[in-house]
């Protein structure tokens, strides 16, 4: 990895500056509105419905103020292209290296999580008429040649028809639980029972807030998004205020009714829980959604991958530039790339596990704690200057000490959560690599 943060010289004027403040929203939105929302009903319904609202839009107003943070770490250091880059302007290459490989190991798991989620609802539509492994591959291939484009101009398209899809399906969840008599798998004459406040084990809370925090993890790809803009000085935080504006009333809308009309049934992805015709509509409206997501998360990887691997053979010319040398790389690169998220798809094959490892490991520190560090860096000789950076301060140092926390009690729940459906015998999904019917999940 070389010294040199970016590319910036290159850049500069290059036609690769082109999102405006609009565009910039749509990729945001698109990057974190998908498949966390498909899990917060279920996280409402482990917490109780008073507590899961506090956590959907707690977590909101948290994440809204971490991506401040980067904003205001860019405009000091307009040079870094990608979060990665942020590692190396505090630490240099050693930092650099640790935040490149927990960065490309978060985006393969995100994607290895579309995946799954695209595998459950092709599932569901073809009532099972293949094996799993299979329609975790078709979506990995598709995700793959649409990957091909350089330019987030192209990946921004996807954020139209990836915003649209999501809002008609889960109305038709909603509607068709206020319509059917019961949830899918509810039993006759069942009777609606909402909790307000529910108690759940340490175990089951974290994993419900770990799902909710994986909702908000669109953050990690801000940074390679604002070297992209045309002046992010001045339409990033416009932009992060009319994504969090469409995101938080989303999650918090969706999870209250589906919890509420589904309740003890309330399944995770959430659309398992209308009745089935409904449910095969609903994910077929989805997938654009999916794909958008799988898509966005990929390129922003990929993109990064190509930037490191052009430094290390002297190539920096060809970032901008069509040639036979770039071309090549970059396929390659992405080829490799949706090969792991396939393989990680399959071994780990439960949605809320993939789901809650990822936040455990990864979306704790990209979301959360490595903001707060930037903010340390930002402000560490003034850090005490006055009340209110002494209140800032003592809130980021919160944040780092509780990131701490949930990376090592999180991946403790997130494991032992997927060890126990592995051994339940109930369970059709019993272990990884499995050709199992996995739309029940």
């Amino acid at each position: 990895m070389s010294s040199k943060p970016t590319f910036r010289s290159i850049q500069a004027g290059s036609p690769y500056k082109t999102l405006g403040r609009w565009q910039t929203a749509l990729i945001f939105i698109t990057n974190e509105v998908g498949i966390g929302i498909l899990s917060l009903p279920t996280a409402m319904q482990t917490l109780g419905l008073l507590p899961g609202i506090i956590a959907i839009v707690g977590l909101g107003l948290l994440v809204t103020y971490t991506g401040y943070i980067l904003g205001q770490f860019y405009k000091r250091y307009p040079t870094v292209m990608n979060i990665v880059d942020c590692c190396q302007v505090m630490g240099g290459v050693p930092l650099a290296w640790v935040g490149a490989i927990a960065f490309e190991l978060n985006i393969v798991l995100a994607c290895a999580s579309a995946l799954l989620t695209m595998s459950i609802a092709l599932n569901t539509m073809a009532n099972h008429a293949m094996c799993t492994i299979w329609f975790v591959a078709v979506p990995a291939v598709v995700s793959c040649l649409l990957c091909i484009p350089r330019k987030f101009k192209f990946i921004a398209h996807f954020g139209i028809p990836s915003t649209i899809s999501v809002v008609p399906a889960l109305l038709i969840v909603m509607i068709s639980l206020g319509a059917a008599d019961r949830p899918q798998r509810a039993p006759p004459g069942w009777e609606k029972k909402i909790v307000v406040i529910r108690h759940p084990t340490f175990r089951d809370g974290l994993n419900a807030c770990l799902n909710i925090a994986f909702a908000y993890s669109g953050n990690q790809g801000f940074v390679t998004v604002m070297a992209e803009m045309k002046d992010a000085g001045k339409d990033f935080t416009p932009a992060l205020v009319m994504l969090q504006a469409f995101a938080i009333p989303t999650y918090t809308i969706v999870a209250v009714v589906i919890y509420a009309l589904a309740g003890e049934y309330t399944t995770s992805p959430a659309l398992g829980s209308a009745p089935i015709v409904p449910a095969k509509v609903a994910y077929g409206v989805l997938l654009p959604c999916l794909l958008g997501t799988a898509i966005v998360f990929g390129h922003t990887a990929v993109k990064y991958l190509f930037v490191v691997a052009l430094r290390r053979i002297g190539a920096e010319e060809d970032y901008t530039r069509n040639t036979k040398r770039s071309w090549p790389l970059w396929i390659g690169i992405g080829v490799v790339f949706w090969i792991l998220a396939f393989l990680l798809a399959n071994a780990i094959p439960v949605f809320t596990s993939i789901l809650s490892i990822m936040a455990a490991l990864f979306v704790a520190w990209f979301t959360f704690g490595l903001s707060a560090v930037l903010w340390l860096f930002l402000n560490w000789k003034t850090q005490f200057s006055s009340k209110r950076r002494t209140a800032l301060a003592i809130l980021n140092w919160t944040i780092i000490v509780v990131t701490i926390f949930v990376n090592v009690a999180g991946m403790w729940a997130s494991v032992s959560s997927l060890l126990a459906v592995f051994g339940d015998p109930t369970q059709e999904i019993n272990g990884p690599f499995t050709c199992a019917d996995n739309s029940l999940f």
